[in-house]
């Protein structure tokens, strides 16, 4: 199943990611932000632990990029979406907590629209249970459109969830 049920140990997976980040990145007021549904308290989600390392000077993005690539992640670019620098595990080095927790590493400003979607966006699901069991259903829904196949889910969520998204962030004040 593509979506299971929340899992108390995400927050926990979590925070193990943070500790080995904090260790390894020396850039000034870094802030590691826990975002996605994996960040939301009884919402069910496709168990990936979603990051932002948020930085406050564009010449600390490349500090990062240097220090990630030390533990074994390559820095392959916005993919589309400004304000957003994606990082995946080459493979070459290996890391008993990074490789044991499936998770997606992003890099934002924190002046980034990007960053404050995702913020906003979580927040609101944190304290909105009617919009946080909306979206679970919607999400078990798009799954089972898609067949519980990945890449499929992922282009249906993208169309299908943008409207309800941006709802959440008219209501949220937050766009």
């Amino acid at each position: 199943m593509l979506i299971i049920e929340y899992q108390a140990s995400w927050e926990e997976d979590f925070i193990n990611i943070k500790e080995v980040l904090t260790t390894s990145i020396s850039s000034p007021d870094l802030v590691i932000e826990h975002v996605g549904s994996t960040a939301v308290k009884g919402l069910a989600a496709k168990p990936i632990i979603d990051i932002d390392l948020v930085y406050t000077k564009i010449e600390h993005l490349n500090l990062i990029i240097e220090e990630l690539a030390t533990i074994g992640y390559v820095h392959i670019g916005d993919q589309g979406i400004e304000g957003r620098e994606v990082f995946k595990r080459n493979g070459g080095s290996k890391h008993e907590v990074l490789d044991s927790i499936r998770h997606h590493l992003y890099a934002c400003h924190c002046d980034s629209s990007e960053l404050h979607r995702h913020l906003a966006f979580r927040d609101y699901l944190r304290t909105n249970e009617a919009a946080r069991k909306e979206y679970e259903n919607l999400k078990r829904d798009i799954a089972n459109q898609a067949n519980q196949d990945k890449k499929s889910y992922a282009l249906l969520k993208e169309d299908q969830a943008k409207s309800f998204i941006e709802n959440c962030l008219k209501e949220a004040g937050s766009f």
